[in-house]
């Protein structure tokens, strides 16, 4: 079984300089902002009462009845790390992946229980078959379309057969996309990408995985567009 050790301070680190330019500008961005990004989210999920019972929903899938030892679950693009918190809280063993080291800094300090460690949903630094399932909130937003399959196919390797994803994501009739340069009156460079919850399910079929639900929420308060979420699992060799 592999066991995830705490990462120490070396793993705070740049990405690759090849790596793909909207990681590169994701991280420089979500560094920029991190301190006032966390401080005006600090909990995303207080009053939204749809997402915290479907990561309820995704608890009662991970948790394999008789299984011996719980693989670890990932939220990926964790942020503050709110997330984490409450599937910890939940009950199950969980890590957070973040592209920028300032924002795995501060929920480190807002969470010190928990681990997180700086890494791209892009590149998985994860032996095979090793989580549990996958939590990406409002990640996938910033990866673009040709780079999807890709980075759904690497959840598909990292994932024990059975184990689910949940994805969250701005949603629409179609799909588009949008640049903001500036947040929080610091100057950033973010393409947010929306899509309808048929593309995404796609896809996650593509990949090889298998859709289990998918729900549509309206958008609310100072929300642009409607939030979609999809469940979905690596297929479990037949008969278990």
């Amino acid at each position: 079984m592999f066991v995830w050790r705490t990462p120490g301070p070396d793993s705070v680190r740049p990405v690759r300089a090849d790596s793909p330019e909207f990681v590169q500008s994701a991280q420089a961005s979500y560094d920029a902002i991190a301190e006032d990004y966390a401080a005006g989210f600090p909990d995303s999920l207080a009053g939204r009462p749809l997402e915290r019972a479907l990561l309820t929903a995704f608890v009662d899938l991970v948790r394999a009845p008789g299984a011996p030892v719980q693989p670890p679950v990932a939220d990926i693009g964790s942020g503050p790390g709110y997330v984490a918190a409450r599937l910890h809280d939940l009950g199950l063993p969980v890590f957070g992946v973040d592209i920028s080291p300032r924002m795995v800094a501060l929920a480190r300090r807002a969470h010190p229980r928990l681990r997180f460690h700086v890494g791209s949903m892009t590149e998985l630094d994860l032996p095979d078959e090793t989580l549990g399932g996958i939590v990406a909130l409002y990640s996938i937003i910033h990866v673009p379309d040709e780079h999807l399959p890709s980075v759904f196919a690497g959840f598909h390797r990292v994932l024990v057969p059975g184990a689910p994803v949940l994805l969250g994501f701005q949603s629409g009739a179609e799909d588009g996309r949008a640049h903001l340069a500036e947040r929080f009156g610091r100057e950033i460079s973010l393409d947010y990408y929306w899509r309808t919850p048929e593309t995404v399910a796609a896809r996650l079929r593509e990949a090889g995985l298998e859709l289990y639900a998918r729900v549509l929420r309206e958008a609310v308060g100072e929300e642009q567009r409607p939030r979609a979420f999809l469940l979905a699992r690596k297929p479990a060799p037949a008969g278990v």
